[in-house]
């Protein structure tokens, strides 16, 4: 077995210094992070186009992959839907790989070393994350903060599931959510008329001719290299840069340039510009959907001209929840058990689906992966409503606005497309092949819950093309090896309910 141990060894060395009683723990947890790590990207080596892949083979054993030198790389047979750690192993050529670091080296293909140390940090940060968790299986959380301290593993697809460089030890334990820590934000001083602000900025946030602009601590230290003035304390939810004020509940979307999974996390001046006209327009959606789908509203943005220098406040999920009820991130739905009743996943599917395909059709395509996506739960948990937060990424469809007689909201940029493709690759590959695929788990699950809510659902043009085409997912690795193309590129996964019935 091949053993990297550079990331694991640094993060290792650095926990000695700030935590050491948490290392035996976080050694104990390396070899469940290698395996999920690399069974996240067998994901990727087994269903994205990768220009340096040239067949696949499936076998009694499992599936062999040719590379364009000749060599072959064998491992288990891929569930594109799996969450579970089920790789533990893969085989080039004659030696066997536990560590997707080491394997993506001695893969050697273009990009390939940048490509390893992200790995290398996924996994040890992964180990960290993992070691700093206490037990709370028999219990559901009380705030909403502690639902989005659950998601511990990250993304439920990506390889760079917790890669976070650039963060040392004690920054990851001082700011990661799984941590449970409670951050200071500074406050960054600007002259007003330097600003872009949309919305209302609140008074608390102003000081004559100035507004004081929240920042988070790593951002302040490692980019803009100055204190700012102390601010208010906060608790990171699962997206690391935005988090809940922890004396009132709004949530705080703070810039973090630094490459967290596969992005910068900036905010860019066209996002803020276009917040209140998203936000404002998004209200008017609900009443579409029969009050199924609720959007939080974006109270102020504001930047100094600059995607490293800005902020966007928006009122917390909670204010959607009923007596009795809560408002829980789906990505930490796997967290509750919920999903392992086939009922309730159909249900959960239905409701998702018949909001989704509905928006779809009049012209919005949400990006509701499960970091974007809530559900409103009943006091016995059964999935009531969904709030969407975060409008950044959603594309709007003027000519499909238009068909039905709605009003076109004044948008530029990425967010207006008329195309097809494009708005149901936004919704089906954040929503399916995301959001109900990780509370799935499985292809089989997910398929089973499709199978069963396909005659419910809106008889919409999309519909076809969601239940029988095969389901867009974002090429993660190959975006990742490929720095000098821009934008989204797509892989193309089974469709659950087929794939489903293949596998039960």
């Amino acid at each position: 077995m091949h053993r990297p141990p550079s990331a694991e060894a640094e993060v290792a060395g650095e926990l000695a210094a700030v935590r050491p009683g948490l290392v035996p723990r976080y050694s104990a947890e390396l070899p469940g992070a290698r395996a999920a790590v690399l069974t996240r990207l067998w994901r990727a080596l087994t269903h994205e186009p990768l220009p340096w892949l040239t067949g696949r083979a499936a076998g009694r054993e499992g599936l062999t992959l040719r590379l364009a030198d000749g060599r072959r790389l064998h491992g288990p047979r891929p569930d594109p839907y799996a969450t579970a750690a089920y790789v533990t192993e893969v085989r080039l050529d004659d030696l066997a790989y536990d560590d997707p670091a080491r394997l993506m080296t001695d893969l050697a293909v273009p990009h390939a070393t940048d490509f390893a140390a992200e790995l290398g940090h996924s996994v040890a940060s992964l180990a960290l994350s993992r070691a700093g968790q206490e037990d709370t299986s028999n219990e559901w959380p009380g705030t909403d903060r502690e639902w989005e301290q659950r998601v511990v593993d990250g993304h439920p697809y990506h390889p760079n599931c917790r890669s976070r460089p650039g963060f040392s030890v004690a920054e990851q334990l001082a700011y990661g959510p799984e941590h449970r820590p409670l951050v200071e934000l500074s406050l960054m001083p600007v002259r007003a008329d330097e600003c872009l602000v949309t919305g209302e900025w609140p008074h608390g946030m102003r000081d004559g001719a100035r507004l004081w602009i929240p920042v988070h601590p790593w951002q302040a230290a490692h980019v803009l290299k100055r204190a700012g003035e102390e601010g208010p304390a906060a608790h990171p939810l699962m997206s690391l840069r935005t988090l809940a004020l922890a004396d009132g509940g709004t949530h705080v979307k703070t810039a973090l340039s630094a490459r967290l999974t596969s992005s910068v996390r900036d905010i860019s001046v066209y996002s803020i510009g276009l917040s209140a006209t998203l936000s404002a327009f998004a209200e008017t959606l609900t009443a579409h959907t029969d009050g199924l789908l609720h959007f939080t509203r974006t109270l102020g943005a504001a930047t100094a001209d600059s995607p490293d220098l800005a902020a966007v406040l928006r009122e917390s999920p909670q204010v959607y929840a009923g007596s009795g009820e809560r408002v829980v991130p789906v990505a930490a739905l796997a967290t509750t058990g919920l999903p392992g009743s086939p009922v309730w996943l159909a249900d959960f599917a239905r409701l998702a689906l018949t909001v989704g395909l509905r928006l779809l059709e009049l012209g919005v395509a949400l990006e509701a992966h499960g970091q974007n996506l809530l559900v409103v739960l009943s006091p016995t948990g059964a999935p009531l409503r969904l709030v969407y937060r975060d409008l950044a990424d959603i594309r709007v469809s003027p000519a499909r606005l238009t068909r039905h007689g709605l009003p076109v909201p004044e948008l530029t940029g990425r967010i207006v497309t008329d195309d097809e493709t494009a708005l149901r690759r936004k919704l089906f590959g954040a929503l399916v092949a995301g959001a109900l695929a990780g509370t799935a788990g499985s292809g089989a699950a997910l398929g089973a819950a499709l199978e069963t809510v396909a005659g419910d659902l809106p008889s919409t043009p999309d519909l076809p093309a969601l239940l029988e085409n095969p389901v867009p997912a974002k090429a993660l690795t190959l975006m990742r090896l490929s720095p000098g193309t821009p934008g989204d590129q797509w892989a193309r996964l089974p469709n659950p309910a087929r794939f489903g019935a293949r596998h039960s």
